[in-house]
């Protein structure tokens, strides 16, 4: 089967896509699959490169880019792929005759329903979540609706839009201030990887943290923080019949877990499994599968939870249709830890896709 892996994109986060793709075209069973690499250039331009990637830690690949980014000369490739020849995105897909896309994309214009609107319009499989559950899994503002639309527990929030921020800033932080307490997160309502997030203890840090979320997304979501919090997280796969995870739980080497904690400094710690008891166990993956049936996901999902460790009570965080699939990423690992490794994921990954755009073919498409 050829497999196309999907990977790059628009988005800030790019070199994080890199690692994930090169971890998954080297983890495909070479007696199985033709893995067929597919690059979105950050300039949005799609090509076939020469070679694939290469497993390079994520925080290298960012470093690169940061060293590029300030003109500094570097020696380090960083995973870095030889001049492709450009092709129009649509026509690529279908002269290449591929069986099943595998995208590898992370955040906008990949992870949003963009890219996956267009693998529809060309029919071809595709691994993971639909136009739908893509968009509402990126935008945090309606995903919050549809959580409260099912009962899920979430942390009180307030949606606030550009362009009322940019009218009234000083009207929107004194309401936001007397409605919800300090300390609150503030993050663009469709960014990944805790891009453009603050932590905001005071009235006074909010105007400033305000602006920085304003200037990544038209939506910016604050949220009440959780006391004595832990990150737990929690792995869905399937279409119809679905599986959770292990939880497993994430200890910031941060005040929280921002993307310098994430990527580069990788000083946090994982426990897989996470230290809870087995009735706190079996509600994370209740809920895990709530949320991922809330958004109308498919294929795979990581749901990402807050835990009040003194109180022990859990909020829905968000679901991440397409999560990070480097080998040291929590998707892959819940997985290996709850008996299906990576090899395994991918196959079953790759199934969920045929059989998802099987049930799709049986669809009426006309009316007599």
């Amino acid at each position: 089967m050829r497999i196309g892996v999907l990977f790059g994109g628009r988005s800030g986060e790019h070199e994080v896509s890199l690692a994930s793709a090169a971890a998954v075209i080297h983890h495909l069973d070479p007696s199985r699959y033709e893995p067929v690499p597919i690059l979105i250039g950050k300039d949005g331009r799609w090509s076939q490169p020469e070679r694939p990637p290469t497993i390079v830690k994520a925080s290298e690949l960012i470093e690169h880019a940061r060293f590029r980014a300030a003109g500094t000369v570097s020696n380090r490739q960083g995973g870095s792929l030889a001049q492709p020849t450009i092709n129009e995105p649509s026509a690529m897909v279908q002269d290449l005759a591929l069986d099943v896309i595998f995208p590898v994309l992370h955040g906008p214009y990949g992870e949003d329903g963009t890219v996956q609107g267009l693998l529809e319009i060309v029919n071809v499989p595709y691994v993971g979540a639909g136009v739908l559950a893509s968009a509402v899994g990126m935008d945090k503002a309606v995903m919050k609706l549809l959580f409260a639309a099912n009962n899920l527990p979430q942390v009180d929030y307030r949606i606030i839009r550009q362009s009322d921020w940019t009218s009234t800033p000083d009207v929107i932080c004194e309401t936001i201030a007397s409605e919800l307490s300090f300390p609150v997160f503030v993050k663009p309502a469709n960014l990944g990887s805790s891009v453009g997030i603050s932590k905001v203890t005071s009235a006074n840090n909010l105007k400033a943290a305000m602006d920085y979320a304003a200037g990544f997304d038209r939506k910016i979501v604050i949220e009440q923080a959780v006391p004595n919090a832990r990150e737990i997280e929690c792995a869905v796969l399937g279409n119809n019949q679905l599986e959770a995870s292990i939880p497993g739980e994430v200890v910031p080497s941060r005040e929280f877990y921002d993307y310098e904690a994430k990527y580069v400094d990788e000083g946090s710690v994982i426990r897989i499994p996470a230290p809870l008891d087995a009735e706190l166990t079996n509600k994370v993956q209740h809920l895990a599968v709530t949320a991922f049936k809330a958004i109308d996901g498919s294929g795979m999902a990581r749901v990402d939870f807050l835990l009040d460790d003194e109180t022990k009570e859990l909020f829905v965080s968000e679901v991440n249709t397409i999560p990070g699939f480097t080998t040291i990423s929590m998707y892959p690992k819940l997985w290996e830890a709850s008996g299906v490794p990576y090899v395994e994921l991918l196959d079953r990954l790759i199934l969920l896709a045929l059989e998802k755009h099987a049930a799709k073919q049986l669809l009426r498409t006309s009316f007599p």
